[in-house]
């Protein structure tokens, strides 16, 4: 892929929308190209505040659907013979389709057929499309109710950070903008401040650290907050100094 090509992935690497093997060359060319770095941090932000402005829930019944018909649509081949999606060669693109599907269809022949497979997919996307929603519907309750108060703060390296709090909800939210992704192997842990101690509220995605996150937990009596960088999985106490700490708005 040549620099030319490179420059145009903005986009989609901000939606998180490239192939592994498009947004590991990216990165790279990232490292060399302030311009591009400067124009993801901004398109990234951009993403979050659309997203939270406009988020809506999706009726049950389309949820459904969707999950019934993946089981059943067959991938369409290339439209045009000489090229797959935009910019790639269709028989990279095709290989790698045609291979992907062919080991899948082997691994569920292995475990008894094709259609215990696709059962066990429908299930695995029923449960993490409900766990996405519920986190969904009450983020935007969170960053909805009338007792909502919002608190901002300068992060590491030209970030920035937001914390929502609701007590009526007894949660909070944490939007982030600019904030670099973390080392190999690390990831973005969150913490309530119970006065000093801190209290693990969940883990940030490496790959969107431009994101708005529903602490996991309660608020309870914390009167702030803190993000640290730790292994990946987590830990039970911070091991790391913080990126950053946050009061929250009121406390």
């Amino acid at each position: 892929m040549s620099t030319a090509d490179l420059h145009t992935l903005t986009g989609a690497y901000a939606l998180h929308a490239l192939p592994e093997d498009e947004r590991l060359a990216f990165e790279r060319h990232l490292d060399a190209c302030e311009a591009c770095a400067q124009e993801v941090r901004e398109l990234s932000a951009t993403a979050v505040r659309l997203g939270l402005a406009v988020s809506t829930t999706a009726p049950p019944a389309l949820r459904d659907r969707v999950l019934r018909e993946i089981t059943t649509v067959r991938q369409e081949p290339p439209a045009d013979g000489r090229t797959g999606r935009a910019g790639a060669p269709a028989g990279r693109a095709g290989r790698w389709s045609t291979y992907a599907l062919a080991a899948c269809v082997a691994a569920a022949a292995a475990f008894g057929g094709v259609a215990v497979w696709q059962n066990q997919v429908a299930q695995d996307a029923r449960q993490e499309a409900d766990r996405a929603q519920q986190q969904n519907e009450q983020l935007a309750r969170v960053l909805s109710a009338p007792d909502a108060r919002t608190g901002s703060s300068d992060l590491k390296d030209g970030a920035r950070g937001a914390v929502v709090v609701s007590q009526s909800e007894n949660q909070a939210v944490f939007l982030a903008s600019g904030l670099a992704r973390p080392p190999g192997g690390k990831v973005y842990q969150l913490w309530f401040n119970d006065d000093g101690t801190m209290r693990s509220a969940g883990l940030m995605d490496p790959s969107a650290p431009d994101d708005a996150v529903l602490l996991d937990g309660p608020v309870d009596g914390a009167s702030g907050m803190g993000i640290t960088v730790e292994p990946a999985g987590g830990s039970e106490q911070p091991t790391s100094a913080p990126v950053a700490l946050m009061d929250f708005p009121g406390a």
